[in-house]
């Protein structure tokens, strides 16, 4: 079966692609071995993140290394037996997270930022999921006031973007989430995101979207693809696919395939949590909240209020290891009444991070009609719609409404 556009990987990042690649007009099959949105795209806190315009970087204050050298704290864990091998990426990410490296991240990514909601909007729209979105922004959350007032500088600091947020002391947070617990000394109410209530169920809804318009998504594992002349060939069941262009998509996947292309991208994971807890009876929480000196978020979902937790550097593979999730919990039950567990084990996610903070968009160096898009590390449910559309813009041969240049694969050699 001929397509115009082979795109693996069902997630945010691949649904959105394929949707932007079908409104130009092409012939797109969608390939997942999965349901859409089922991996990392399902499991995330829910945030279409316009306010994050400095990527995540890796700490360089000593005090910091130190502290995250004990292994105890609540937002970053690793294994010590995987860390020597993560180590040569782990340098780079240092490297990468030096002022002048981290601004000119930030300068890259700061137009797919400040078009996510935007985007997202528009597919929203179009498929109907607006019962699946809220505008109420969320919230950063301090536990003195000394660091709500360097939290709070911080965020004057970016007053350039035109960011809209308020800095809320005790009184003022707890006329906003009346539950939080008197940790809370206060907080950052930033307004321009949106959160989601069930991040899989939006992803599911935009292919479903793909669908109705007219295009195939089909049930096939991405590693079996070949080169056969000038078409890109992959046997799903009992088709053949056969397309001129392919788009790599699949995530915290992608290496399983750019690998045997011979491509050396330095992707790495960071492995995640999520536990949903039964709210406590008359003590729900209105605003997706960040305990920001522990690295958890607590939002409301449709089943119930989630808590990811922060970073975990562990071996992709791993069974899951519910140490940072424990550290986590206790810390998010000072700060807001948990009900009993929802769900039977943890659900583990893998975030696929670059160690210069910004995703490969674009065309694959050394193989005419591949492209990739992967790598969006915490944003991928943010950047999906917005990266979506830059690709399909190169790709259609359109004007690309920013410079695609700093999410070229080139840059890794």
């Amino acid at each position: 079966m001929d397509c115009d556009i082979l795109v693996l990987g069902a997630g945010i990042v691949g649904v959105s692609t394929a949707l932007h690649l079908q409104a130009r007009g092409r012939d797109v099959c969608l390939v997942d071995r999965a349901e859409p949105g089922s991996g990392t795209s399902h499991g995330n806190a829910g945030l279409i993140e316009r306010s994050s315009v400095v990527p995540y970087a890796f700490p360089r204050d000593l005090g910091a290394l130190l502290r995250y050298g004990l292994n105890r704290q609540p937002d970053v864990r690793y294994s010590p037996t995987y860390l020597p091998r993560l180590a040569p990426w782990l340098a780079a990410y240092w490297h990468q997270s030096a002022p002048r490296r981290l601004e000119a991240a930030s300068r890259a990514m700061l137009p797919l930022v400040e078009r996510s909601v935007e985007e997202h909007d528009q597919l929203v729209a179009a498929a109907g999921l607006e019962h699946l979105i809220r505008a109420k922004g969320w919230m950063d959350i301090y536990r003195s006031p000394e660091a709500l007032a360097r939290a709070a500088d911080e965020a004057r600091s970016l007053d350039r973007f035109g960011l809209r947020y308020e800095i809320l002391d005790g009184d003022a947070l707890r006329r906003r989430e009346p539950h939080l617990g008197p940790v809370a000394a206060g907080g950052i109410h930033w307004h321009d995101p949106k959160t989601v209530l069930d991040p899989g169920a939006l992803v599911r809804g935009y292919a479903e979207l793909f669908v109705r318009r007219g295009g195939r998504l089909l049930t096939g594992d991405a590693r079996g693809l070949t080169r056969r002349g000038d078409a890109w060939c992959l046997s799903v069941g009992d088709l053949d696919l056969q397309a001129p262009q392919v788009v790599v998509a699949l995530g915290p996947q992608s290496g399983d395939l750019f690998r045997q292309l011979g491509y050396r991208i330095p992707l790495a994971i960071k492995r995640g949590y999520h536990m949903h807890y039964a709210p406590v009876e008359g003590a729900g929480l209105d605003h997706s909240i960040c305990d920001a000196q522990s690295g958890y978020v607590l939002a409301p979902m449709a089943r119930g209020i989630r808590l990811t937790t922060g970073i975990e550097f562990a071996h992709p593979d791993a069974p899951a290891n519910e140490i940072q999730l424990r550290r986590a919990e206790r810390l998010a039950r000072e700060l807001l009444p948990l009900g009993r567990r929802l769900d039977a084990e943890p659900w583990l996610g893998r975030r696929p991070c670059l160690p210069d903070m910004r995703p490969v968009i674009g065309a694959a160096p050394r193989h005419p009609g591949l492209w990739f898009n992967f790598g969006h590390a915490h944003h991928g449910l943010t950047l999906g719609p917005v990266s979506g559309r830059l690709l399909a813009e190169v790709m259609t041969g359109e004007r690309p409404f920013t410079d695609p240049t700093p999410y070229g694969a080139q840059r890794f050699g």
